[in-house]
């Protein structure tokens, strides 16, 4: 029987019955703790971008895209509360 194009690249299959099963795993990727900024994003993600949260998520970037959209949001936020903490001449010197 002639290897398919999924198994020339490496692929495997699984006998379940009397179905091939593809062996399917999605890459090891570093696990980083996502803040609430990337939590929301996540959520955002589900519920209106569901093509691009499928594509992060199966290509195994999900983790590491929060994450950097988490540091950057709470740069942000951080950026944010010292100007109105300086328009408001609320900072503490010393």
């Amino acid at each position: 029987m002639a290897k398919t194009i999924f198994e020339e690249l490496g692929g495997k299959y699984v006998r379940q019955g009397d179905y091939l099963i593809p062996c399917l795993t999605v890459p090891a990727a570093e696990e980083q703790s996502i803040g609430i900024w990337g939590q929301r994003h996540l959520d955002y993600l589900k519920q209106y971008q569901k093509v691009t949260y499928t594509n992060l998520l199966t290509s195994g970037k999900l983790n590491a895209y929060l994450a950097e959209i988490d540091k950057q949001a709470q740069e942000r936020f951080e950026r944010l509360i010292e100007g109105m903490k300086q328009a408001q001449g609320r900072t503490v010197k010393g």
